[in-house]
């Protein structure tokens, strides 16, 4: 495992572009979702955007169709950031592991250390402003936290980016992180809307006024 995380961070590290960093995620040979895997879900949306969405492992609606944040829980983001009158098209995008695991099942912890260099070289190099965190897996991986988004929310958190997933001999830039649940999590219970709710507003008071 050691020798592909390593081999990861440094495909990671040769990419200088988002389009770049997709074509070595594609290319990537040594994490096995890849080969059951549909599509390489990757980063959506426009370059720079202040704000960059984080979701779960890709489900099957975004194998299928190889994009982030698609069927249902897509049509959820557009209702939720449009209720704060941000469209999502305005919105960066993406899973937190590219592939979907077999059957959905959870990935493994060595799966998740394999994939996190990707998604830290995206963030550095998609640039937004602030990161929104999707879900229970995103806030353990980025976070480093064992514990649930659920429990994490209500606040903006630092984003640790280690030096290796940015520029040879850059400071990774300072980014911060609201853990929030992921939008199919809402259905759950009344106090998930509310909650969801008020972190709405809270991007909203941040960044609203620079989308």
């Amino acid at each position: 495992m050691e020798q592909a995380v390593a081999a990861a961070r440094e495909a990671a590290r040769g990419a200088r572009t988002l389009a770049d960093l997709h074509a070595a995620i594609r290319a990537f040979e040594g994490c096995s979702l890849r080969e059951t895997a549909t599509h390489s879900v990757f980063v959506a949306g426009p370059e720079g955007a202040p704000l960059m969405l984080v979701g779960e492992a890709p489900d099957a609606d975004e194998d299928r169709g190889g994009q982030p944040f698609a069927g249902e829980s897509g049509a959820l983001v557009t209702a939720m950031f449009g209720s704060i009158g941000i469209n999502q098209a305005s919105l960066l995008r993406a899973p937190v592991i590219p592939w979907r695991p077999p059957g959905g099942r959870p990935p493994s912890v060595a799966e998740t250390r394999i994939c996190l260099p990707f998604i830290q070289r995206a963030i550095v190099l998609a640039r937004p402003a602030r990161v929104v965190l999707m879900g229970n897996l995103p806030v353990s991986i980025l976070l480093d936290q064992r514990t649930t988004a659920a429990r994490m929310r209500g606040r903006w958190r630092d984003l640790p980016l280690p030096p290796d997933c940015a520029d040879d001999g850059a400071t990774p830039p300072t980014i911060q992180a609201l853990p929030m649940r992921h939008p199919l999590q809402l259905r759950a219970s009344a106090t998930a809307r509310r909650d969801a709710w008020k972190d709405m507003l809270l991007i909203r008071e941040t960044i609203g006024n620079i989308l």
